[in-house]
């Protein structure tokens, strides 16, 4: 199984599970775990996903979970597990 974790971050508005999780799901890509959190009206969400049967490569789905992001008004970002868990090391 390939792992990736998804970030999203910014200003909380009606839809942004149901679209991130649409467009997941649109490109076969199956919710692991999620946890979320609106603080202040400041959404925070983060999930693992499973990769391994993706119908896009890594580069443009993360390219386009950015564009997503950027539509509505949130950053979003998909790193590789192994990148995240190295960046997030003590």
């Amino acid at each position: 199984m390939r792992k990736c974790v998804v970030t999203v971050l910014g200003k909380d508005q009606v839809g942004i599970i149901a679209k991130v999780c649409t467009y997941l799901a649109e490109n076969q890509i199956n919710i692991l775990d999620i946890n979320q959190t609106i603080v202040q009206d400041f959404f925070n969400m983060m999930m693992i996903v499973d990769v391994s049967k993706m119908t896009k490569n890594f580069g443009q789905v993360s390219e386009e979970m950015e564009e997503l992001g950027k539509e509505m008004g949130l950053d979003i970002h998909c790193q590789r597990e192994e990148i995240f868990e190295k960046m997030h090391r003590l």
